[in-house]
């Protein structure tokens, strides 16, 4: 063949590499599609897998004191449900018990709004306004339609959120009581002569994850506990229920504790005015940099590695993906990828630095 026909070498690598990204970015999308084609189902483990990852060392701890391991599971299962019951109970009841208070708030509000409306630089006439409120009041008695949609696309995500959360406590139950010999059919899966590296990336895995659960659940309780103080201290209704939704935001890292605590400035600004919700918005801050700049490099850093351009690129990742739910896996899933990088590479090279001929291949799989 004539030179001239021949394919230069750097196209050659380039299509080389092209065709294998290809196949691998292919591979990528039928598993995130898979993943969301079955949300119902990984969702819900994916919860289950945090709780095990967060509880495991209690039911370990208690086995190791004598006490039979499902005996130690349902202690520590009934312990979970407990909490996680009670945060509802204690949210519930600031809920009604100053409800009204903060409904009173919201109408003196909107009157100051319209006030301010008519005298302030708007100079609109009560004509004027009663007109937009009449526009508000029609486009909802329209929209009954939609109203009835809504509640019926309601229905179905509770009946999803119950089936999901009886999945998920099976789950952790079996993980937390089993969970080894799962691991150990999984790995069974897999060719022989891979077993080895499976099982060591599964378990360097699982100690990035317990290590990202164990620092992120520190991390939700601190800025919990300095929102809802600030907020108990200027005297900012639902205290209790402000600290709860914090701490269930902070698991979403960075992002989360400072969405969640912008209802704590919202909650203020209607119950006692923007000078309220201005102290609060500083408090807010200020926990958020004390998180930025001391809880997470020191926990986050030190225990799971994980750079904060990644976090925020993998937050991103995951709300393009699969919104919430991808935002509060797309962190411990960057841990854990990782922490398996981190083992593969370490033993790769532990590998390319044997002597030639003292490798050690193992027994003879035949």
């Amino acid at each position: 063949m004539s030179d001239r026909y021949q394919v230069p070498p750097g196209v050659e690598i380039a299509t080389q590499w092209a065709w294998r990204l290809l196949v691998i970015a292919a591979a990528g999308a039928l598993g995130i599609w898979l993943l969301r084609y079955f949300s119902e189902l990984t969702v819900p483990l994916a919860v289950a897998l945090l709780g095990t990852a967060l509880t495991i060392s209690v039911v370990d701890w208690l086995n190791a004191r004598g006490l039979p391991r499902l005996l130690s599971t349902f202690i520590v299962v009934i312990t979970m449900l407990l909490a996680f019951f009670g945060m509802l109970a204690l949210v519930g009841q600031q809920l009604s018990t100053q409800a009204g208070d903060l409904r009173s708030n919201v109408v003196e509000g909107i009157s100051q709004v319209q006030e301010w409306a008519k005298d302030g630089p708007l100079d609109l006439s009560d004509t004027q306004i009663e007109g937009w409120v009449d526009d508000v009041k029609q486009s909802i008695a329209s929209s009954d339609t939609t109203i009835l949609t809504r509640v019926g696309e309601v229905g179905d995500t509770v009946t999803h959120l119950v089936a999901g959360f009886f999945i998920a406590l099976f789950a952790s139950f079996f993980f937390l009581y089993d969970g080894q010999r799962i691991w150990s059919w999984v790995v069974a899966l897999f060719p022989r002569t891979a077993r080895a590296r499976v099982d060591s990336s599964g378990h360097t895995a699982w100690v990035s994850l317990t290590a990202f659960v164990r620092a992120t659940v520190i991390v939700a309780f601190t800025d919990a506990v300095g929102i809802a103080l600030g907020a108990w201290l200027l005297g900012v209704p639902l205290t209790l229920a402000i600290g709860v939704l914090v701490f269930l935001g902070a698991f979403v890292p960075i992002i989360g504790a400072l969405l969640s605590g912008m209802v704590a400035v919202l909650v203020a600004l209607v119950a006692q005015g923007p000078w309220t919700a201005l102290i609060m918005l500083l408090v807010v801050i200020a926990v958020q940099q004390i998180e930025a700049h001391v809880l997470q490099p020191f926990l986050m850093g030190r225990l799971v590695a994980v750079h904060p351009l990644a976090i925020i690129l993998a937050i991103a990742a995951g709300v393009t993906v699969a919104g919430v739910v991808g935002a509060l896996i797309a962190v411990p899933l960057a841990a854990c990828l990782n922490g398996v990088v981190r083992h593969l590479v370490a033993g790769a090279r532990e590998y390319q630095d044997e002597p030639e001929g003292e490798v050690d291949l193992g027994p003879d799989p035949a």
